[in-house]
């Protein structure tokens, strides 16, 4: 492997300003994350789930942070030190030496580490200079007492090279993204932007799996709610109701390219409440 391979994915991106530069260094070194993952037996046990898959594999509009991924069955005793080290090797292939620290706590049910670099600047030939001191920063994260009910499909990327990723399939990724939409008590403008993809692309929740998880964490934990669209489309107008929309406009527009965020004028109350109405019919 070279540094070059990393070159010619960055100038794939045309990055006009050091944000999108920023954004898209982040993303190649997603990429790599994964393609590491697929060398390991992790996909056999685990999927790619969030907005980043979203973004990586079915081509939402929009840059993201973190890696997050759901088991496929409950295990409490998962580790994420051994596909660090497959990780930390993966990039030393192209030149980079990465920092790889466990942030998991034996009792979380979700398991974090942190992949950090601060010498790209130093190995790239960048567009834009950046700051020498900066350090691309990517959370992983997996879901170690996953909801029931997800189903699951294999996708595959080209770089760094060809591979496989097992991910969850678009319901369960919107059903996923439905619990975070119903149940988080901040304002995530990034979330909303996937909402919108979502409805755009005539994709319904697998209602069965926002069952299982709204009941198992969140205000209709252990109620044994059972989700339909009736309830869904209630439940989420209520929550429009609630969103500061120039704060969600905040969160989401550093994600976008310069040219996708003149959408976000439109933003408001009545807009999403008239997407919603296209999951009511």
């Amino acid at each position: 492997m070279s540094v070059h391979v990393i070159e010619d994915r960055l100038a794939e991106y045309k990055c006009e300003t050091i944000q999108d530069q920023e954004n898209a260094l982040a993303e190649i070194y997603q990429e790599i994350v994964l393609s590491a993952l697929s060398r390991t037996d992790f996909y056999k046990y685990a999927a790619f789930q969030g907005g980043t898959c979203l973004r990586i594999l079915y081509g939402l509009n929009r840059f993201s942070e973190d890696l997050d991924f759901v088991l496929k069955s409950p295990n409490s005793h998962f580790e994420w030190q051994e596909y660090l080290n497959n990780i930390v090797l993966e990039f030393k292939s192209y030149g980079i030496h990465i920092e790889v620290k466990d942030r998991s706590i034996n009792q979380n049910v979700v398991k974090k580490a942190f992949i950090k670099d601060s010498s790209i600047g130093q190995v790239l030939s960048l567009q834009h200079k950046r700051d020498q001191g900066k350090k691309i920063q990517i959370k992983l994260e997996v879901d170690t007492t996953p909801p029931s009910e997800s189903t699951y499909e294999n996708k595959y990327l080209l770089f760094p090279f060809s591979f496989a990723v097992v991910c969850q399939d678009l319901p369960s990724l919107f059903a996923s993204k439905s619990h975070a939409l119903m149940c988080r008590e901040y304002v995530k403008g990034r979330d909303w932007y996937d909402f919108i993809w979502y409805v755009r692309k005539k994709v319904r929740p697998n209602y069965k799996l926002l069952s299982s998880a709204i009941n198992q964490m969140g205000p209709w934990q252990n109620k044994n709610v059972v989700v339909d669209k009736k309830w869904y489309v209630s439940k989420m107008s209520e929550k429009m109701h609630l969103i500061k929309w120039e704060d969600a406009k905040q969160d989401v527009s550093r994600f976008l390219k310069v040219s996708d965020q003149e959408g976000l004028k439109v933003w408001s109350q009545d807009f999403f409440l008239e997407l919603l109405e296209a999951i009511s019919e």
